[in-house]
């Protein structure tokens, strides 16, 4: 929700609307959900690179963060170098040089991603990296969710988006 209590897809909504009611085609890709797919031929190491990369860069916080990741078949064995890649990142204040993963922008953010986290797990997901109740020493009251992977994911659990 934005700061004004409507949804962060009101603008995209609007100029779709506009648009629409001036005769233009629109496309508009509103609630960033961006799926990676691995298949088991994949370069292992330059994978988890732009995985992590792509998943945490900007607290994950960008329109083109991969939200979701497929690993298929033996891909699967990438998961514990992700967690390792992912553990490494420095979570604190954006303005830090070495920091890999800035506060997410409100504390109503946080409280949302952390209820979705629960969530994934509470539905039968495993979380080999918790982010929730990170701290970062010298920001007590900081948007901090740490890296954060679920695993065991399946296509018959219902995840809130």
């Amino acid at each position: 929700m934005g700061s004004d209590g409507r949804s962060g897809d009101a603008a995209g909504k609007h100029i779709y609307d506009r648009g629409g009611a001036n005769g233009k085609r629109v496309q508009a890709n509103l609630g960033a959900q961006n799926h990676a797919v691995v298949l088991e031929d994949a370069d292992p190491e330059s994978t988890v690179k732009a995985l992590v990369a792509a998943g945490f860069g900007a607290a994950g916080q960008r329109c083109m963060a991969i939200s979701r990741v497929v690993l298929v078949g033996g891909a699967q064995a990438l998961v514990p170098r992700l967690v390792e890649l992912a553990r490494s990142l420095t979570v604190g204040p954006g303005t830090t040089a070495g920091v890999g993963i800035p506060p997410v922008v409100t504390p109503q953010a946080k409280v949302r991603i952390e209820r979705l986290i629960t969530a994934g797990v509470e539905a039968g997901a495993t979380i080999p990296l918790d982010g929730r109740a990170y701290k970062v020493d010298g920001y007590p009251n900081g948007n901090w969710v740490g890296p954060t992977i679920l695993a065991g994911v399946t296509t018959d659990m219902v995840l809130p988006q």
